[in-house]
């Protein structure tokens, strides 16, 4: 796919965003990126020493997929930008058209896992495009901008706990993914006697500025 050029000022609000994990298990991916290149490898298993495409030759041991969902301008690309590269997109920027991935592998208690995170085009038009990839997913990164009251209101009906992030800033945006792969790698690999991840707790406890809460 390509991207379509719409010159928006990018500004330095801090887009929120709440975490939904998914409730069914892994599921076969059938991926589709905006720009070409290889395809994404599909969800599977826990498959230890397989090769993580895109992520500097690492290897993983458990891969899933997230999704990044809000209007559009509220800063999806700027977080996952910040998130994979560390770098702020400032200025102008070009709006996500369809869909687009970028994969990172992170230490989770010892467990190499794989986020592969894709981002959606918030435009109204695309959502026909970005709904056919949900069913696959394992989880849900909803995003809205603090200074657009409407693009909160678009979210806040899923009554989930939330956080504020920047990707500017850099304000709590390696926590917003580190939370859903330890909740996501615990529900994959879970033994009977563990106890379950409280994911409510790690956010307030790790997370800097605005406190856990629900909208």
């Amino acid at each position: 796919m390509s991207r379509k050029k719409t010159p928006k000022s990018k500004g330095g609000s801090a887009p929120a965003t709440s975490a939904l994990p998914a409730t069914h298990g892994s599921q076969p991916v059938r991926p589709g990126t905006a720009r070409p290149g290889p395809e994404a490898p599909p969800n599977r298993p826990p498959q230890p020493g397989r090769s993580s495409l895109g992520g500097g030759g690492d290897f993983y041991d458990v891969a899933f997929k997230v999704m990044l969902v809000g209007d559009s301008g509220v800063g999806k690309t700027c977080l996952l930008v910040r998130f994979k590269d560390g770098a702020f997109l400032a200025g102008t920027f070009i709006s996500t058209v369809g869909i687009d991935f970028r994969n990172k592998v992170l230490d989770v208690d010892g467990m190499k896992v794989k986020l592969q995170i894709w981002d959606t085009a918030g435009q109204e038009r695309f959502r026909s495009v970005t709904h056919a990839y949900y069913r696959d997913a394992h989880a849900l990164l909803l995003l809205y901008d603090v200074t657009n009251k409407a693009s909160f209101d678009s979210i806040q009906e899923y009554g989930l706990p939330f956080m504020e992030t920047s990707a500017k800033m850099g304000l709590n945006v390696d926590l917003a993914f580190m939370a859903i792969a330890k909740e996501l790698k615990q529900r994959c690999m879970k033994a009977p006697s563990e106890p379950r991840f409280q994911l409510h707790d790690y956010i307030k406890r790790e997370g800097r500025g605005a406190s856990c809460c629900k909208p």
